[in-house]
């Protein structure tokens, strides 16, 4: 059984706190005690968000190895996901529930339409798209991970199930940039300059580098992500162009 029923983003959770915990926390409460009833392996997504302000390469022992304070979450949705992979574990050690967490890195792409606290690139195209203003904090960076990339890497858990691992799920390590790279490639694939964007200092409360190591994803799950961010951030306009009705 896959567990993504989840309140989604960091503002999203400081603003409507509430359901987060409602749903992250106590939603995975009950989902664990039915699985702990009816004996089924899950697959839990929880998120990268979980390894809050780490310095350095974000593998999935950083969470095991580390005291809390190397790896603060800075917000309350990557507490919810952290308290959800905790409870998943616990669960383990005291009924035999067998689950595998999951920690997606930015997956992005057709499908995903805007909200204000949606990720970073759909939130850029459709700014650029409706020729809207929206700011960049410069000195962050991200690797991206198409939607076709990501879904296929899941699929692959089932033949491959391994109880108690975690695994990242990100894109090529070589495709990490910039936000500000990101934002050039959707105003580039839109036709707009950048006379909409405003460049700021760093964004507070929020890890500036992202290094994710996938190396156990890419062993157990032959994850092997084909969509470089270029192609995936014009397949992602094209979607919401039609989407949207643009250019109809």
């Amino acid at each position: 059984m896959y567990h993504l029923a989840a309140e989604y983003g960091r503002w999203n959770g400081e603003d409507y706190y509430e359901n987060l915990w409602a749903t992250n926390a106590i939603g995975t409460k009950n989902m664990i005690r039915l699985q702990e009833k009816l004996k089924f392996k899950m697959i839990f997504f929880s998120s990268a968000e979980v390894y809050g302000d780490y310095e350095g390469v974000m593998s999935e022992d950083v969470m095991i190895n580390n005291p809390i304070k190397d790896t603060y979450q800075m917000n309350d949705y990557a507490i919810t996901k952290w308290a959800g992979e905790l409870m998943c574990l616990n669960s383990s050690k005291m009924f035999g529930t067998e689950t595998v967490r999951v920690r997606p890195v930015n997956c992005y792409g057709s499908g995903e339409h805007y909200t204000p606290y949606r990720g970073f690139i759909p939130k850029f195209i459709y700014c650029a798209l409706y020729n809207k203003p929206y700011v960049v904090y410069e000195g962050h960076k991200r690797i991206i991970d198409y939607v076709d990339d990501s879904v296929r890497t899941f699929a692959n858990i089932v033949d491959n199930f391994i109880p108690g691992e975690a695994y990242n799920v990100a894109g090529k390590s070589e495709w990490e940039k910039d936000i500000k790279e990101y934002s050039d490639l959707v105003l580039k694939a839109v036709g707009r300059d950048d006379s909409i964007v405003t460049y700021k200092e760093a964004e507070p409360f929020t890890t500036k580098i992202k290094t994710i190591d996938c190396s156990k994803a890419i062993r157990d799950l032959k994850h092997d992500p084909e969509v470089p961010p270029e192609e995936g951030i014009r397949r992602t306009v094209n979607w919401m162009k039609w989407y949207y009705r643009i250019g109809d």
